[in-house]
């Protein structure tokens, strides 16, 4: 695409209009915002803008829409699909400085924020007062609301929550040409005209720019047992997911863990944890809600489903300390892998029930094509992260055929009724394998609403859409 290269005139009407100290093109920052979390990928922008106010971010895409600057929304850039790079240069439009808890209504249980503000803030503000946001990213420490809109996050509590989607019910937006709207309304229940909230959701800042969020919340869950059990074979861990929900059970967060993720992860981090030679996968099972007596029945019911799976001695977290050094050692695989190899992960999802077929496809795939894969992820809703590892690849092999494979592997994902992401978002590096998972009209239609939302496609270019 032909976009304008910025000028000095450009430089100093963004500073006129956020004020100097939040306008920067030294080097040093265009590099730091020229990348995310995605691989080793790295695009500069030409400026980086940090406003802190609704009507200074319409004035900046009104400009930039009137003179065909491309502009890329990024917070705290913790994604893994390359969502915020500004692949294009132009501006990198910060939200970091939006970030204050407007309110929480606990009346109506219900907390309008700005998009700067990170997940875990958020939470735990909410939990002081005995509320629950669930959606709970491995990012949550880092990455920021908006940005868990962007991709329309999930995490562990997906499971019996939900993900992003369920919790938001109305949305300020700055719209490409500069326009504020408010997509919905702060009811439980809205049938007045198209969803536009819902659309902005996942849309990762290729529609509009989010400015402020309103969220419901629910009553907090004061207990909660964490157990994890081992097996000799993942495929017998993946068949027991799926027979757990048969047994009449909802965990509060189902999750598998393959052993060359446990192996790297322990030896990255200083979790302490003995795992017998013939493990080969964990399942981390929680259960949570107000009634211990209730949840250790269900826990005693998981027991039973997973014996009939040939799993190994169960492990019941009996402290605080154990339960967090269990999700730690699950939270920082994806940190363990990037620190020990170059790699590329996919984020497939397919029906739970079918898991145990999709982790088999993805290991033969990877003997064809020459590669390892490390493997993990929310298995109580067929979500599977795999980590596919470069090892000894050439970087022919890397660089030409692994796009091969990873195509294979979406098509097997597709075959077994599943989709390419369930929450990393398509953005940059995914965008080519679109066309397996839409017909040419589902995409045309998609390409359709982009351009009505963005005639000049200034916002967020290059990203989900060929």
């Amino acid at each position: 695409m032909d976009y304008k290269q910025i000028n000095i005139d450009d430089i100093s009407f963004f500073k006129k209009i956020i004020g100097e100290t939040d306008v920067f093109t030294d080097e040093e920052k265009l590099q730091e915002y020229s990348h995310d979390e995605t691989e080793d990928l790295s695009y500069p922008p030409e400026v980086v803008l940090k406003p802190s106010k609704t009507a200074e971010i319409a004035e900046i895409l009104q400009y930039c829409n009137t003179n065909n600057i491309p502009v890329t929304p990024c917070g705290a850039r913790t994604g893994l699909s390359g969502g915020s790079l500004p692949i294009f240069g132009g501006v990198a439009l910060s939200l970091e400085r939006l970030n204050s808890i407007i309110e929480i209504d606990e009346r109506n249980l219900q907390a309008t924020v700005e998009p700067g503000v990170i997940n875990q803030v958020f939470r735990d503000a909410v939990e002081e007062r005995g509320l629950f946001y669930p959606p709970d990213p491995s990012s949550k420490g880092s990455s920021f609301l908006g940005g868990n809109l962007a991709e329309n996050a999930g995490g562990p509590k997906a499971l019996k929550y939900g993900v992003t989607k369920d919790y938001v019910l109305n949305l300020e937006v700055v719209l490409p040409t500069g326009e504020i709207i408010w997509t919905g309304a702060n009811v439980l229940k809205n049938a007045t005209g198209y969803d536009l909230t819902s659309l902005m959701i996942g849309s990762e800042g290729t529609l509009g720019i989010i400015t402020k969020i309103v969220f419901k919340l629910i009553p907090l869950p004061s207990k909660d047992i964490t157990l994890l059990v081992p097996f000799n074979s993942t495929e017998k861990a993946c068949e027991a997911v799926s027979a757990v929900f048969r047994a009449g059970i909802t965990p509060s967060a189902l999750e598998f863990i393959e052993r060359d993720a446990i192996d790297w992860t322990l030896k990255y981090t200083d979790v302490n944890l003995l795992i017998d030679d013939n493990v080969q996968a964990h399942l981390l099972v929680e259960v949570d809600g107000d009634n211990l007596d209730i949840l250790y029945k269900d826990c005693e019911r998981i027991f039973e489903v997973m014996q009939q799976f040939d799993c190994g001695e169960i492990l019941l977290a009996d402290s605080e300390s154990q339960k967090n050094q269990i999700w730690k050692l699950r939270r920082e695989i994806a940190e363990s892998v990037k620190s020990n190899s170059v790699y590329k992960e996919e984020d497939t999802v397919v029906p739970r029930a079918e898991l145990a077929k999709l982790l088999k496809g993805v290991k033969e795939i990877g003997k064809n094509y020459g590669f390892k894969s490390v493997c993990y992820g929310h298995a109580g809703d067929g979500n599977l992260h795999i980590n596919i590892i470069k090892g000894d690849m050439t970087d022919e092999d890397w660089n030409t055929k692994l796009t091969l494979g990873i195509r294979e592997i979406f098509e097997l994902t597709k075959s077994l009724g599943g989709t390419l992401s369930g929450e990393h978002g398509i953005g940059l590096v995914q965008k080519d394998y679109m066309d397996i998972v839409f017909s040419e009209k589902a995409l045309q239609l998609q390409k359709g609403i982009k351009n009505l939302f963005d005639p000049n496609g200034i916002l967020n270019p290059g990203k989900i859409l060929k």
